[in-house]
């Protein structure tokens, strides 16, 4: 059964979706996916808003809500347990995520993987940067990466 929510934040309207057991994915405006349609409303998706709520209001540093992409091929996902990992107010570069997850040569697929994230903010591939800290790529645009890392107090010196 899929559950789907929409939420305002200062990005836009964003959509989330959830199953039975975890927040799936997190869309930004524009998406142009179809939106799947809702059997029921979801405890998961109003602990999420919650807690976007409180992200956005710089009261949160970490999700709590119980989320995971349902697919993904075994870079993707481990590129995105290792963006998890990055702390609010920290980046990295693409090289240095690309040595965290054992494969230091693969920066563009490293990358492309980060790109693919289903749950931005959540699993914060916006803190995830280009050499010397350069503001490159992200799904919603790189004024919503400068958006969120200001937000965070995590934009780099360089931007």
């Amino acid at each position: 059964m899929i559950s789907t929510a929409s939420h305002d934040s200062p990005l836009g309207p964003l959509l989330l979706v959830a199953d039975e057991s975890a927040v799936r994915e997190l869309r930004f405006p524009g998406d142009p996916r179809p939106v799947p349609e809702t059997a029921s409303r979801s405890r998961l998706l109003t602990s999420l808003r919650r807690e976007l709520d409180r992200y956005f209001a710089g009261r949160l540093a970490r999700f709590e809500t119980r989320c995971g992409a349902s697919h993904g091929t075994e870079l993707q996902r481990a590129v995105w347990r290792a963006v998890a990992r990055v702390r609010a107010g920290r980046t990295i570069t693409y090289a240095e995520l690309a040595v965290r997850v054992g494969r230091p040569t693969a920066i563009r697929a490293v990358a492309t993987a980060n790109a693919r994230n289903p749950l931005p903010i959540v699993v914060p591939c916006h803190r995830v940067v280009g050499a010397r800290g350069r503001l490159v790529g992200y799904t919603a645009g790189v004024d919503a990466k400068r958006f969120l890392l200001e937000l965070e107090g995590a934009l780099p010196a360089t931007c």
